[in-house]
């Protein structure tokens, strides 16, 4: 990644933001859990498990912290460019075999999405700044390989 705040694809931005709220939820749920057992002083198994919901609601701070930043960031950033790849691009590439695959750069949040490439992988990372018709050299578990970015954007046929 850049350093600079990076687009989101409006896909991942409704994954965070239900991530978000789940997040809050269970944060609400925890955090009622601690003040009413907190009431009452218990023996060492109860201050063990305050300890456990303590340390669940800290987690929990952070992820919602994380992903409040991650949202802020993606709204600075503004859309996916479209004359180098970015996280959020669409792009298209042709791989050695000759085979071309239309695939998005996006973030963990969209795991589901069998066309998404993550900007943290090697073929995302390589792909970061590129422009069309570059060739790009990323790792594998097999080795060293290249794909050729053949557009940005939606698909081209060829």
């Amino acid at each position: 990644m850049t350093g600079d705040p990076e687009p989101i694809s409006a896909q991942a931005r409704r994954a965070l933001e239900q991530e978000l709220a789940d997040l809050r939820d269970e944060r609400r749920l925890v955090a009622g859990t601690l003040r009413e057992s907190s009431a009452s002083a218990g023996d060492q198994a109860d201050q063990a498990d305050q300890l456990r919901r303590a340390d669940q609601l800290g987690r929990l701070d952070r992820r919602i912290e994380d992903i409040t930043e991650r949202l802020r960031e993606a709204a600075s950033a503004g859309p996916a460019p479209t004359d180098v790849v970015g996280v959020g691009s669409t792009v298209t590439v042709r791989f050695p075999d000759g085979e071309t695959e239309t695939l998005r750069i996006g973030e963990v949040a969209e795991a589901l999405d069998q066309t998404l490439v993550t900007a943290d992988s090697p073929l995302g990372r390589a792909l970061l700044g590129r422009r069309p018709g570059d060739t790009v050299r990323y790792d594998t578990p097999d080795g060293p390989a290249t794909a050729v970015l053949v557009s940005i954007g939606e698909p081209t046929s060829s």
